[in-house]
């Protein structure tokens, strides 16, 4: 059994079978591979995320004989019937969290804004958008152009610095913006380099203050969650009633 494959979404499915099943606590967090805790804080709705529940039957992991084995018998450990598909990603354009993808306007603003040598092939790439949405942001076409504000994409969570970084010399490279070899003008060099320090300055304080948030959001969520637990040992049993 410890070798047992887990659910493809264990805490959706740990959710489904404390609502729908009279499985002890023990036995679905084995099932799922979770701590014990962590099945009777979701039981409490003590958890900070809220999950929609997986039916593992349906699913084809679990049997529905298995689960009246298991709640006939609290040392009865369920057995899974079929190990969940890897899901393999396809090529195609950056996968954007739902509550990131309201940002991308303000990203793509900002890069046309800052960046005009990237090409619209790679600002799709970059940040998982369209080529029209794009098109329609320069043009300021856009349906909700009056609300968009120009945000280093960085800043916005929607590409890693090094990832903007690697895109921004590639297309500099290509366009000879930083051929060191070739002549520049005096005044037009000295521009452009101050411009490339202010801008990077800019997406190093505003990577730091991004990082500085994500450590103190993951602190706090930290700090939430080990309360939870301990309340949740504190008054709940190792079963359920």
């Amino acid at each position: 059994m410890a070798d047992q494959p887990k659910p493809l979404m264990p805490h959706a499915t740990a959710t489904w079978l404390v609502d729908n099943t009279g499985l002890s606590f023990e036995q679905i967090a084995e099932f799922c591979g979770l701590h014990i805790l962590e099945v009777q804080a979701m039981a409490d709705d003590l958890t900070g995320s809220k999950y929609t529940g997986r039916d593992p039957v349906h699913s084809g992991e679990l049997t529905q004989d298995e689960i009246e084995k298991g709640q006939a018998d609290n040392d009865y450990r369920l057995k899974m019937q079929r190990a969940p598909v890897a899901v393999s990603r396809t090529k195609g354009p950056r996968y954007t969290p739902v509550s990131k993808r309201q940002d991308k306007p303000d990203g793509i603003a900002w890069i046309l804004r800052n960046h005009p040598e990237i090409s619209d092939a790679q600002i799709g790439k970059l940040i998982g958008t369209t080529r029209n949405t794009i098109t329609a942001i320069r043009e300021r076409s856009h349906w909700n152009i009056q609300n968009i504000q120009p945000k280093d994409p960085v800043t916005l969570g929607l590409c890693s610095q090094r990832e903007l970084d690697a895109v921004v010399a590639k297309a500099a490279k290509k366009a000879g913006i930083e051929d060191e070899a070739a002549p520049v003008e005096t005044t037009g060099g000295s521009d452009r380099e101050k411009l490339i320090e202010e801008l990077r300055a800019e997406r190093q304080a505003n990577e730091k203050a991004a990082a500085e948030a994500v450590q103190e959001a993951e602190a706090a969520a930290w700090l939430e969650a080990k309360r939870a637990a301990e309340d949740a040992g504190e008054t709940a049993e190792p079963d359920q009633a």
